[in-house]
């Protein structure tokens, strides 16, 4: 495992697209990993501390799990892999999509490294589109809408936790009410 992490790490391919150059941001190497994150790509203050989830996004993604700093951080309990693994970039209207060479070119190694998963967070539409494909809905919020459609398999699709969705939060309450309660119970049973 580790020669593939350094390989990660080492990764160069997309520096020319990189405003700030190549950081990977990730957290695997141990295989009794239980819960598998997937998330975007890293922001800003993700790529400056190299820690993934350190920003207002992971301090919600953890109170919607249900889990502390120390669980969350703990490689023998989760494992994060966004969809890029650099920081790509501010666009217009919030960061750049995630490089598209991430996922193809290292995921599926490292999945095979962490045999142990037993639940699955897609969190956000690039993360959704690239596991789900033809399965996944019209748009995000349809998908999340759905998640008891693929619960059987382990996973569920959430929208991102990052305070720019508060609006989207408000609007759909069913998400705080059906979806939460059942991904805290889900994540709970993972771990134990």
């Amino acid at each position: 495992m580790i020669p593939l992490l350094d390989d990660i790490t080492a990764c160069t391919l997309c520096a020319p697209y990189l405003p700030l150059g190549p950081r990977p941001v990730l957290q695997a190497g141990d295989p009794r990993a239980r819960i598998l994150i997937i998330g975007q790509a890293p922001g800003l203050k993700v790529h400056m501390t190299g820690i993934p989830f350190n920003d207002a996004s992971g301090d919600r993604l953890r109170d919607w799990m249900g889990v502390t700093r120390e669980q969350f951080y703990d490689p023998s309990q989760a494992a994060i892999m966004p969809m890029g693994f650099c920081y790509p970039g501010k666009g217009k209207s919030g960061d750049h999509p995630p490089r598209p060479e991430c996922a193809p070119l290292w995921h599926a190694r490292l999945r095979a490294t962490l045999p142990d998963i037993r639940f699955t967070l897609l969190i956000g539409a690039y993360a959704q589109g690239y596991y789900l494909g033809k399965r996944r809905k019209a748009n995000l919020t349809e998908t999340v809408r759905a998640w008891r459609d693929y619960i059987g398999e382990g996973i569920l699709p959430l929208v991102h936790p990052s305070p720019r969705n508060r609006i989207w939060l408000k609007r759909n309450p069913w998400f705080e009410a059906e979806v939460i309660p059942h991904l805290k119970t889900a994540i709970m049973t993972a771990l134990t």
